[in-house]
């Protein structure tokens, strides 16, 4: 049996990876292959991710029977983290940048405030020596920072709205 150990102190154990989409290159509908751009941009400090992937049921009654049928329809993918704010990442380079700028100089606010496309990886490091990676294309909501005198640093969760489906390889 094979954890996926995130093991605490080694940076490379979970890694999340942004670019646009006008930057990466995207095959097949749906994607079946996701290469991100050389502008990528690693999102540092993750404290914690969550990835959702919620299929939809739909539910009828029928008289010849006692109970509900249901079958699933489509699904419904996110990831969810929390992240402490890095200035440069969260507010990016440029804080005007429009829609069109690198996700260097928009950021995670500024993706988030253009409504801007983004392709994602989402790399976990196992004790083997393949690494999973979860691919796909969404955008940028649920950032809310807070501060606190008992968390004295800005905190923010932050959601990858998938727009389609996941894809699931090796590195």
């Amino acid at each position: 049996m094979a954890y996926i150990n995130p093991g605490p102190g080694t940076s490379s154990q979970i890694v999340l990876t942004i670019d646009t989409t006008a930057s990466s290159t995207v095959t097949g509908t749906p994607p079946t292959a996701i290469v991100l751009g050389a502008s990528a941009l690693a999102v540092p400090a993750i404290q914690d991710v969550t990835i959702n992937a919620a299929n939809d049921i739909f539910t009828w009654s029928q008289l010849d029977s006692s109970a509900k049928q249901q079958v699933a329809t489509t699904s419904t993918n996110s990831l969810s983290m929390n992240i402490v704010v890095d200035d440069t990442t969260f507010f990016g380079t440029t804080i005007t940048a429009a829609q069109s700028g690198t996700v260097a100089e928009q950021g995670l606010l500024g993706l988030s405030r253009n409504k801007t496309p983004i392709c994602f990886t989402l790399k976990m490091r196992e004790n083997s020596s393949t690494d999973r990676v979860i691919k796909g294309q969404g955008f940028i909501t649920g950032l809310a920072p807070t501060v606190s005198a008992d968390a004295p640093v800005w905190v923010s969760p932050i959601t990858i709205t998938v727009t389609g489906e996941y894809i699931v390889a090796t590195s």
